[in-house]
């Protein structure tokens, strides 16, 4: 069965509190102006906003919506994006997952759900062929997300997808996410403490299933782009394939990007070497994996058969799992790396979060701020023992992880001044790892990302990397400079990838060449609407201002656009970034000028105009 189109202009609305499901069509039009995923949640939530409403009241709302195009064939049409007012940070909240998940929940006739209130008991929620219900999750609660996931198929539909948290999320830990895919295809949302929001609603998990298939505009016009697009993509990012994220590992290290010991040292050759992506790929990998419609298959799976950490399989560490235990502890151990991934993943925690809460907390043991008795811990930079005992401890607030299980500026902030002298967080967010002081624009991204320290709102590092898209920023910049150029490649990739969370894309496909051109023809085939870049362009930058016009609402202003004081005043000592800052006070004000933004950081009244947000 096919549907009208390539979505299906419905939403379910979800009252946890009366047990109350019901439909609401989506406007077409607004479809057009907001796209949807990200786009149109930060509509919806921006309309109904209330900054004195806690992110975690039964009121607060979570809004789960797949792209335009999740579920169709468009290459990597995977994602579906999770938003809703931070528990971590208190502000606009994003998290995106690719895998299977978003695209079942399309087949299964929806576009996404709005969900309020919190349930009497725990409870999960099972949407398939056009239908939702709402049933006891009694038995699952305190279940890992792998077991919780087993188990669901088992009662709904043994090919049905879940997404669930895990006893992270149903302790209110502020760094739980939403895990999809059980152990063999493991996707996370992450990012924001989605997790914390489900388990304040007692929502256990979401399970998805359905037969119905998308529709295009021009079945045949759009299956040729598609084709043609493949291929570009798929050989660009031989790659990813190879050794998947992971593989950047030696690179970052070489480039003064990978963080070392809580961001201190400025270079670690060997051990990076030791937990490369090329490391894994020679020793504990198994073989590729990949989400729906996907050219590249980045995924690597993995699955150790001796030693300590025999047992662990399933998907491996991405880049920035590896970076934050590897890295940033200085553990060079691939194994024990490998094991925390997947606790954390079992747990339902965010990898960048966690392992940042870690290095903090083991540099505030090193400086005499957390007593041996306080931490129970012996943490020490290289050791992983008691490092996978935390994440334990965060995930069930227990010890010492119930300072660090609101995050690194809560518990800095617990701690005193000192501590938030070296706690690495931008608006809350701890900050993903790819150092501003390598690659400068990057200090202007995380400073102005509307859900703080995240690097997938410009990955702007990637052109000094050497990605480039011929005919739009397609020679490679000084890394170093912070300049016009470095404030131009941020904001035009800000307002590109804005759009890919609310197309459904994943933004691998940027690296593998795709551009605002190449996407805006694919979004025509699929929907005839005849977009040009200009057009896609200017729907990013539409929605990258909703999204600061609702951080203002929450109260945000240009003071917080900033960076710990790690990042603007520490150079790292070594390495070939060694001794560089970014000049963050000098780009924010032109920043702020070409985005029609005033000196505070606000949108313009005829920025707003122009782009037609009232």
């Amino acid at each position: 069965m096919a549907l009208e189109n390539v979505c299906t202009n419905r939403l379910l609305k979800i009252d946890l509190g009366d047990a109350r499901v019901q439909e609401e069509r989506i406007d077409p039009d607004t479809v057009r102006d907001w796209l949807l995923g990200s786009g149109l949640a930060a509509r919806i939530f921006y309309e109904a906003i209330d900054p004195a409403r806690d992110p975690l009241d039964p009121a607060s709302p979570l809004l789960v919506l797949t792209g335009l195009l999740t579920g169709t064939c468009a290459p990597a049409a995977s994602r579906s994006t999770w938003c809703a007012r931070s528990p971590l940070t208190g502000i606009w909240g994003e998290s995106n997952v690719g895998g299977y998940w978003g695209a079942h929940l399309r087949f299964a006739g929806f576009d996404g759900l709005v969900v309020t209130g919190r349930a009497d008991a725990p409870v999960y929620l099972w949407i398939h062929d056009g239908e939702a219900e709402i049933r006891d999750a009694s038995h699952l609660w305190g279940q890992d997300t792998f077991a919780a996931h087993d188990q669901l198929r088992k009662e709904t539909n043994r090919n049905a997808h879940v997404a669930c948290i895990g006893p992270a999320g149903e302790n209110g830990v502020r760094l739980a996410g939403v895990m999809t895919g059980g152990q063999a295809h493991n996707r996370t949302a992450g990012r924001c403490g989605m997790g914390a929001l489900m388990g304040a609603k007692n929502l256990k998990a979401i399970v998805v299933h359905g037969r119905e298939r998308p529709s295009y505009a021009d079945d045949a016009r759009f299956r040729a782009v598609v084709r043609r697009l493949n291929r570009y993509v798929r050989a660009r990012s031989e790659g990813l394939y190879l050794a998947g994220t992971a593989g950047g590992v030696p690179a970052t290290e070489r480039f003064g990007d990978l963080p070392l010991k809580n961001w201190q040292e400025g270079s670690w050759p060997v051990g990076a070497q030791a937990i490369s992506g090329q490391a894994m790929r020679q020793t504990i990998w198994t073989h590729n994996t990949h989400c729906f419609a996907c050219p590249i298959q980045c995924g690597q799976a993995i699955e150790i058969t001796d030693g300590p950490y025999a047992g662990t399989r399933g998907e491996g560490p991405e880049y920035e799992t590896l970076a934050g235990f590897g890295g940033n502890l200085l553990i060079d151990d691939l194994h024990a790396v490998s094991a925390m991934n997947q606790l954390c993943n079992r747990l339902g925690l965010d990898t960048i979060s966690i392992s940042s809460a870690i290095a903090f907390a083991t540099e505030a043991l090193e400086r005499g701020l957390l007593l041996p008795r306080e931490a129970g811990l012996p943490l020490q930079w290289g050791a992983p023992g008691p490092a996978l005992q935390l994440i334990e401890q965060i995930a069930r607030r227990e010890g010492l992880g119930d300072l660090l299980a609101d995050g690194v500026r809560a518990a800095a902030a617990r701690l005193g001044p000192e501590a938030e002298s070296f706690a690495v967080h931008a608006k809350g967010l701890e900050v993903a790892y790819h150092d501003p002081r390598a690659f400068v624009d990057m200090a202007l991204n995380y400073a102005t990302a509307a859900r703080g320290g995240c690097h997938l709102e410009s990955l702007s590092y990637w052109h000094a990397y050497g990605v480039n898209w011929p005919g739009w920023h397609d020679e490679r910049g000084d890394r170093f400079a912070s300049d016009e150029t470095s404030v131009r490649l941020v904001i035009d990739l800000q307002d590109f990838l804005a759009t890919y969370n609310p197309l459904g894309l994943c933004k691998f496909i940027v690296k593998g060449g795709m551009d605002p051109e190449r996407t805006a023809e694919l979004v025509s085939a699929a929907m005839g609407w005849e977009w040009t870049a200009a057009d896609l362009m200017r729907a990013g930058e539409r929605i990258f201002n909703l999204k600061r016009l609702i951080n203002l609402r929450l109260g945000v202003t240009a003071a917080d656009d900033v960076l710990p004081q790690r990042l603007l005043a520490e150079p790292r000592p070594s390495g070939t970034a060694a001794g560089n800052l970014p000049d963050l006070a000098g780009m924010l004000p032109r920043y702020y000028e070409l985005r029609g933004w005033d000196a505070q950081g606000r949108p313009g009244a005829d920025k707003l105009r122009e782009l037609g947000i009232t």
